[in-house]
């Protein structure tokens, strides 16, 4: 190991050892963190409902998970990027299109940022957003169904990170890459040639104010560095992106040590109106690229997956004004805009210091060009010309920021394991709590809108060693909620979390549950394989592909009794519910499948296929408790050889010979 590596390893041993020695591995007063009143400041009684509705990402688990607050209650897990065996999202034929990409067929991903739709800068309860870390794609679920809608992936990224943040009023979807590789249309390069050959993108996803439709609008190619996390302006800030970058050095080996070489790294702005002007006046070019985008068609409740093979794309090195960067101490995590658009918070993990940089100090600058030179064709303008000022001496490790609409902020601190309270306008520190432990992300209820809830805060920790039964060698991960509508924030409550929770978003139950969808109307089903009345029930042979038009009411299937299927056949079931009811789904397995079961809410229809390997009778039945006798719901497939002479028959209620 040569000098200058060793000093590097050195210097970051040292700081993780000032942690340890300064902070201990477990935060002081564990045993009295519990205010004495905490329970019944957190008690939903039987019969009442939560206040709130919080989504976490789920991590490794490519999912959502949905909780109510302050209950702490786990309420859904909803299937995003992950298939999911307990609704059937990804194994319905209806469905599999979902998780299509330029690949094939990717049932899993690495979801790390939801995000809530925003109008006039506020949660709107329409839709959540949330990013694929590992094959780039941006998805939006419908908080009225509680259901994906749709996932577009993103064209030369290596990694979608710095994703799926809003603007305002959520005009733009915004996702940067992660790791910079080279673009599409260029393949392979030798990885030594890092510095010259691998880049980034910054993707800027149009979003129709009325449906929610996703397209991805145009691309800005941007340096190759890492881009880590993001936030959009707002109020006065309307109209910029600002996003943490780091390995500024463009190492591509131990970045622990080769992305730990200089003092700072960057903030980048971003201009996107100024971007808009530029793709007006026809400045884009067009590269060749393939990505998928799938979407959901309530019409006919079925996925429809396109191939899309170009891209619009601005070098921003040769247009001016669209950004600049802005130096911020060593490899930032967040970058967190506060609710009046003027201030930007930045957070290097290995920095001693929290900068606030200044909206309108970063436009004086920029007038001015109050630069200290350029990285890459970008400006960069000088720290001090940004700078509002520095909260110091804050603790180790700060990570995230959020804001209570009171003038503080709430900033998350990995390596003492704690949340700092501070005021936005004096960077003075108000209160400490400890985590329990090594928090990451933190949430306030809307607490990245321009009118934050402010009453709660919810720290998202990776180890809880001593707070939990154990299950094996991992144990599961927490969140934390803390009363802050007082002075001093107070420890109410923990509950374990789905997946690794990296961020969450809060936000008022009334906004979401007033869009809720009770069930589908039968009367608007347009599914191509609908059967809307019993007696239209039936069993159709196309060749070696059977298709059974099948109804569930409770509690039975029409037809349950089905023969005439042969070995060799492809089996199709389209299962309609008939149930015009609320909370009344019916489910869908038989014998043997390879697949999961379908889930079919009130309303809808969803296809189940089915390949029979073997000659003999086939049970099927209904997975969902529907009734009181639901376990009656069944019924028989008869599977013949494949030369066998059976008719295709099928019945309900009635004895076949």
């Amino acid at each position: 190991m040569n000098k200058k590596i060793f000093k590097s390893v050195l210097t970051i041993t040292g700081v993780i050892t000032i942690a340890y020695f300064m902070f201990g591995c477990k935060p002081k007063k564990v045993d009295s963190a519990i205010s004495g009143n905490a329970a019944e400041k957190v008690y939903v009684a039987p019969g009442k409902k939560d206040e709130l509705y919080l989504f976490t990402s789920g991590g490794f688990s490519g999912q959502i998970g949905v909780y109510g607050l302050p209950s702490g209650r786990l309420l859904k897990e909803m299937g995003v990027f992950s298939a999911d065996p307990q609704t059937g999202y990804g194994f319905s034929e209806e469905t599999k299109g979902m998780l299509n990409t330029s690949h094939g067929w990717v049932p899993w991903d690495d979801s790390h940022h939801p995000q809530l739709s925003k109008t006039d800068g506020n949660a709107d309860g329409r839709w959540i957003f949330i990013n694929a870390n590992n094959t780039p794609r941006i998805a939006r679920s419908s908080l009225s169904t509680f259901r994906t809608e749709e996932i577009i992936e993103l064209p030369n990224c290596g990694g979608n990170h710095a994703s799926p943040f809003l603007t305002q009023n959520t005009e733009y979807v915004v996702g940067a890459s992660r790791f910079s590789v080279p673009y599409d249309k260029d393949g392979e390069a030798p990885i030594a040639e890092y510095k010259d050959k691998f880049k980034g993108t910054v993707s800027f996803v149009k979003v129709d104010p009325k449906s929610g439709r996703m397209n991805l609008s145009f691309q800005l190619l941007v340096p190759g560095v890492d881009y880590d996390l993001s936030r959009a302006g707002k109020a006065k800030s309307h109209g910029w992106v600002f996003l943490s970058c780091y390995n500024t050095e463009k190492a591509h080996t131990l970045l622990e040590v080769g992305a730990s070489q200089r003092d700072k790294d960057f903030i980048m702005a971003v201009n996107w109106k100024k971007a808009e002007e530029y793709l007006s006046a026809g400045k884009a070019s067009t590269m060749p690229v393939k990505y998928a985008h799938n979407y959901w068609d309530e019409n006919t409740q079925n996925t429809i997956s396109e191939m899309v093979n170009t891209v619009n794309v601005l070098d921003v090195k040769d247009l001016p004004g669209i950004c600049y960067y802005i130096p911020c101490p060593k490899s930032p995590h967040g970058c967190d805009v506060d609710p009046t658009g003027e201030y930007i918070a930045a957070s290097g993990k290995l920095a001693a210091v929290v900068p606030v940089y200044s909206f309108s100090k970063i436009l004086k600058a920029i007038e001015s060009k109050d630069y200290e030179g350029n990285f890459d064709g970008i400006p960069v303008i000088k720290y001090e010309s940004a700078l509002k000022g520095e909260v110091e001496k804050p603790g180790l490790g700060p990570l995230h920021t959020e804001f209570d609409g009171k003038g503080n902020a709430y900033t998350s601190f990995f390596v003492s394991s704690e949340i700092v309270k501070w005021k936005v306008e004096t960077q003075e520190i108000l209160d400490r709590v400890p985590t329990y432990y090594s928090i990451g992300h933190l949430c306030v209820p809307e607490g990245d809108c321009i009118n934050p809830l402010g009453k709660y805060v919810i720290a998202l920790n990776k180890i809880t060693k001593d707070r939990y039964l154990p299950t094996g060698p991992e144990l599961t991960q927490s969140a934390q909620l803390y009363d802050i509508s007082g002075d001093k924030m107070k420890l109410l409550l923990d509950f374990p979390t789905v997946g690794e929770p990296h961020y969450a978003q809060a936000c008022a139950a009334e906004k979401i549950v007033k869009n809720e969808k009770r069930f589908y109307k039968l009367s608007e089903n347009n599914h191509k394989y609908v059967t809307k009345l019993e007696k239209d029930a039936k069993v159709v042979r196309e060749g070696i592909n059977i298709h059974i038009y099948m109804t569930s009411m409770r509690s039975h299937f029409v037809p349950d009794n089905i023969e005439g299927v042969k070995l060799g056949d492809v089996v199709y079931f389209h299962v309609t519910n008939l149930e015009q009811d609320w909370d009344v789904p019916h489910g869908f397995t038989i014998k043997g499948a390879s697949n999961a079961e379908l889930l079919i809410m009130p309303g809808e229809t969803q296809t189940y296929k089915w390949t029979p390997d073997r000659v003999g009778i086939f049970p099927f039945y209904c997975t969902d408790f529907c009734s009181a006798l639901h376990q009656e719901m069944q019924g028989y497939v008869r599977v013949s050889p494949s030369g066998s002479a059976t008719p295709i028959k099928f019945s309900t209620g009635e004895e076949t010979n």
